[in-house]
């Protein structure tokens, strides 16, 4: 206890540190949320920003959309909470794992390759167009971006940020107050990082689901307990990947982060930094002790 006590009281030494290397590089450590009330824990974790706002749980455990009304709020909420700090909303991402029956989508052989994500989203705008309404609604009160899940295809980024531009204009006509809303890329399945170039020129931002990439790479269920040995997100065909992103990310000027479970690995901290990786997203509670890895860096 007295062990534990002490390595605590260790790292509260680098709240409200920057998290710079030390060669001088700088690194946003953001946490992942799901509601108002963990952007407050993010807050308590001396979290930079949010890299990750888990928007579907907004639409989970009730049985009717939720209004535009309903999701502004929240994301206002987030927005204020963060007090300026960068928001990164992660657009509805119902499908696979995630079911809302009210929805009525028709059951699926294998919903982790369905209908989800950015694909259910563009085949049903009248489920997308009132999120996309809150969260430029909500750009009037904090620093929001959103990036799309399940991107495959250059074709589908453009797609939607047209509907974004629509979405936009609408607003604009009615006297919305809006903000500057970057759009970026959720990068988890294997097409989207090799065309990670291409994508790079339609976005403003990457950001990396590494529990997806690694699934769809390996061609292995993570939620498969009898997978466990195969599941394996140190595999070098992952790390390629990786690689290939933060190096296409850089070459076109835009940022890249991470976003799954290895954004707080310990053991991939230095990786990723030497990629070229510039933000780090992760559970609250683990925002200060990959902020000591993150300054002993070189």
């Amino acid at each position: 206890q007295n062990e534990a006590a002490a390595g605590r009281a260790a790292l509260e030494a680098y709240r409200g540190r920057k998290s710079v290397t030390k060669s001088g590089k700088e690194i946003l450590l953001c946490a992942n949320i799901g509601s108002p009330a963990d952007a407050e824990l993010a807050m308590k974790g001396d979290a930079e920003g949010v890299g990750l706002m888990r928007s579907e749980f907004l639409y989970l455990g009730r049985d009717s959309l939720p209004t535009e009304d309903e999701l502004f709020q929240a994301y206002r909420q987030v927005a204020e909470i963060m007090q300026g700090r960068p928001v990164v909303i992660r657009t509805l991402d119902i499908g696979a794992d995630k079911q809302a029956d009210y929805l009525n989508l028709d059951k699926e052989e294998n919903p982790a390759l369905g209908l989800r994500g950015l694909r259910l989203c563009l085949a049903r705008e009248d489920i997308f167009r009132p999120q996309l309404r809150a969260i430029y609604r909500a750009s009037a009160y904090g620093s929001l971006s959103m990036m799309f899940p399940m991107v495959a295809s250059p074709w589908e980024l453009r797609r939607t940020k047209a509907l974004c531009a629509d979405v936009r204009r609408e607003l604009a006509q009615q006297g919305y107050p809006l903000g500057d809303v970057p759009i970026g890329v959720m990068i988890e399945t294997p097409a989207a990082a090799v065309m990670a170039d291409q994508l790079a020129l339609e976005a403003d931002f990457f950001s990396v689901g590494t529990n997806d990439l690694t699934q769809y790479t390996l061609a292995v269920d993570r939620q498969n307990a009898n997978l466990g040995e195969f599941y394996d997100p140190y595999h070098p065909a992952v790390l390629a990947l990786l690689g290939h992103i933060a190096k296409c990310a850089k070459a076109a000027g835009i940022w890249a982060g991470i976003c799954g479970e290895l954004g707080a690995d310990p053991k991939m901290t230095e990786t990723f930094l030497q990629m070229g990786f510039t933000e780090l997203s992760m559970a609250p509670g683990r925002i200060l002790e990959t902020r000591k890895l993150v300054c002993e860096s070189d």
